[in-house]
C-alpha cells in the first residue's frame, strides 16, 4: 500500500476518458485499489478517481460520511447514510429524475479551492466492485453529489466545468465570506 501522487488540474490524464477495467478481480486493479484507499485518507478526501493517482482506469472509490460536510457549506443538502466506503469499477450513472441541487465541492486535484455546482439530486449507479460482483445503489443527496463528482474523472471533467457561474470558485479560506451572508450574518474579515 502506498501513498500515491495526485495529479492536478492542468495534468493530461485528467483530462482524457479513462479505459474500462478488463479484469476487476485482477491483483493489479486489488493493488491499484488499496494504493487509492491510502492515498485518500491521507489528503482527507471523500473520494478518489484513479486518473487522479495518475491511471487511467475506470475505477472509483468515495464515501460520503456526515463528517465530511463542511459547517454552514453542506448542512443544507440531504444526507444518505448508505454511502459506506465504496470502491466502484467501470461505473455508470442514471439519473432518475430532472432536479438538481447547487452545493459547494471541492476536489483533491484542485486543492485549496470550492466551487457552487450543480448536480442532479437522485441517481441510480450500477457497476462492479473488487470480486466482481455487481453493485447497483439509489443515491440522493451528498451520496449523489460525490458519486457524479468522482465518475466525471472518468470522462476528463473537473467539477469547474460543471459550474454554471466561475464568480463562484473560490478559495476555501475566503468560504466564510459566502456562508456568513447566506445565514444572515456579518461577514467575519
Amino acid at each position: 500500500m502506498a501513498i500515491l501522487k495526485i495529479a492536478r488540474m492542468g495534468h493530461p490524464v485528467l483530462r482524457k476518458p479513462a479505459e474500462p477495467v478488463e479484469n476487476p478481480t485482477s491483483p493489479e486493479v486489488r493493488a491499484l485499489v488499496k494504493d487509492m484507499i491510502a492515498t485518500m485518507i491521507d489528503a482527507n478526501g471523500a473520494g478518489l478517481a484513479a486518473p487522479q493517482i495518475h491511471e487511467s482506469k475506470r475505477v472509483v472509490i468515495f464515501q460520503a460520511p456526515a463528517s465530511r460536510m463542511t459547517p454552514g457549506v453542506d448542512e443544507d443538502e440531504a444526507y444518505d447514510h448508505q454511502a459506506e466506503l465504496t470502491v466502484l469499477i467501470n461505473p455508470e450513472i442514471e439519473v432518475l429524475g430532472p432536479e438538481t441541487e447547487e452545493g459547494w465541492e471541492g476536489c483533491l486535484s484542485v486543492p485549496g479551492m470550492r466551487g457552487l455546482v450543480p448536480r442532479y439530486t437522485h441517481i441510480r449507479y450500477r457497476g462492479v466492485g473488487l470480486d466482481g460482483e455487481p453493485i447497483e445503489r439509489v443515491a440522493r443527496g451528498f451520496h449523489a453529489r460525490v458519486v457524479q463528482h468522482e465518475c466525471d474523472h472518468l470522462d476528463g471533467i473537473l467539477y469547474p466545468q460543471r459550474m454554471a457561474d466561475l464568480s463562484k470558485l473560490i478559495f476555501e479560506t475566503e468560504a466564510v465570506h459566502w456562508v456568513a451572508p447566506a445565514r444572515g450574518e456579518d461577514e467575519e474579515r
